[in-house]
């Protein structure tokens, strides 16, 4: 009887034994990852620091608006056969080799339309204010250089080797800030020599990436297993596109309505505002590889509510903390930032908002809703260029102008909620 009674007991300690190990397995890998965003965040701050006080802010407004549109145009490489490639990493590790090769081959037959968009781009906002020189080099160092690297970085996530990618990024970072400092001390400080210096940040941190951080596995080619995700990955593309038209589309906006100057205080608030993103992006590549595995992950309302909540607060605080510093310290990040000191903490809504939206674009990628995904961006895109128009043919002053981002951004914040959650009624699509 004592021994009957003791099985179930004996039963209820191993999952207790089991629930706790698989935490502990999940606690460790997130430590793993987020100190790669920690180091990530430190380079980061070095390589802003660096170049917004070599630059002038003009220039600076110029290149943080035209690195914004390559960010956007790296999208379209391979026609976004790189979500293709991460879902394999993270769910059939052995096929990696057969994705890469599809990668490359795409990425290859995908360079065409990704000089006449950039082209495209170029002449709707940066023809009367960035040559056309320097704007192509700053697209080929994001969309052939350094997006690749972030392939790099996504296969290791894929694989679940967190603390190899972690390195990878920091180094990666560092390389960027290392270029930045070198330029700081070089003879020449116009955009046009800054744009090599960037380029050979990139070109380093591409050959480390694919020289020492990437899976070893064999390239074979199989067009056929290709065509099949292709629609899928197409879609992912367009998603992206619009992603990044509706983050960054603010800027250049802001280039073409307000110029250089406006662009450039407006690119170092909007930078601050980014590096608060770093941890969040971390948390959110990890939910979303656990929702691959089980798309119901969110359904209760109070988890919802509670990752919604922790997002809006970390990102916040983040904020308000720089914030403070620099109302007490506004040389603390140099002499050409200290122009912007004032106005970061009238965007103190701005971090949470964004990081939100960012973060709920993921959430329909990991149920692989993609094609919903790329309509809502698309909607958000649409819906941002509206409200920020209005906002800077409307409003002349510049601390005016930006405690009104926070009105655009929880505009934006409601319309991704209301778009999101409404698709996540719908059955998540099989991967």
């Amino acid at each position: 009887m004592t021994e009957a009674r003791g099985i179930p007991q004996r039963r209820a300690l191993a999952r207790i034994g089991t629930f706790v190990a698989e935490r502990r397995g999940l606690v460790r890998d997130y430590f793993s990852a987020i100190s790669g965003a920690g180091g990530r965040l430190v380079f980061s701050l070095a390589y802003f620091i660096a170049l917004a006080n070599t630059l002038s802010i003009s220039e600076f407004g110029m290149f943080a608006t035209a690195s914004a549109a390559g960010v956007m145009l790296s999208r379209i490489l391979a026609f976004g056969f790189i979500s293709a490639l991460y879902r394999t990493a993270t769910i059939r590790p052995n096929l990696i080799g057969t994705f890469t090769a599809g990668f490359l081959l795409l990425g290859i037959v995908s360079l065409p339309l990704l000089a006449a968009a950039s082209f495209g781009v170029y002449l709707i906002f940066f023809a009367g204010t960035v040559p056309l020189s320097v704007f192509s080099a700053i697209v080929f160092a994001e969309a052939l250089l350094w997006r690749p690297v972030e392939v790099a970085l996504i296969v290791n996530n894929g694989l679940g080797k967190f603390g190899r990618a972690a390195v990878l990024a920091i180094l990666a970072t560092a390389l960027r800030a290392l270029g930045a400092v070198l330029f700081m001390i070089s003879a020449q400080h116009s955009i046009w020599a800054w744009s090599w210096f960037y380029i050979g940040a990139n070109t380093a941190s591409l050959l480390l990436a694919f020289g020492w951080f990437y899976p070893r596995q064999r390239l074979r080619l199989r067009i056929a297993l290709y065509l099949r995700r292709l629609a899928d990955s197409i879609y992912v593309a367009g998603a992206e596109v619009l992603f990044y038209l509706q983050s960054e589309f603010d800027k250049l906006l802001v280039l073409a309505i307000g110029g250089p100057h406006l662009a450039g205080i407006y690119a170092i608030i909007m930078r601050l505002v980014d590096l608060t993103a770093i941890p969040i992006r971390t948390f959110s590549m990890m939910l979303v590889q656990r929702m691959m595995r089980a798309p119901d992950l969110l359904s209760r309302l109070t988890v919802k509510s509670g990752i919604e909540g922790g997002v809006f607060l970390v990102s916040t605080l983040a904020l308000l903390v720089l914030g403070i510093v620099l109302h007490f310290f506004p040389n603390a990040l140099g002499r050409n930032v200290s122009e912007a000191a004032p106005l970061v903490a009238l965007a103190i809504c701005v971090p949470g908002l964004r990081n939100l939206v960012e973060y709920q674009a993921e959430l329909l990628f990991a149920r692989g809703q993609t094609l919903v995904r790329a309509l809502n961006l698309g909607l958000l895109a649409a819906l941002k260029a509206l409200l920020l128009t209005y906002v800077l043919t409307t409003i002349s002053d510049t601390s005016k102008l930006v405690l009104s981002l926070n009105v655009v951004f929880l505009l934006l914040y409601l319309a991704s909620m209301l778009l999101t959650y409404s698709a996540m009624r719908k059955p998540a699509k099989a991967i």
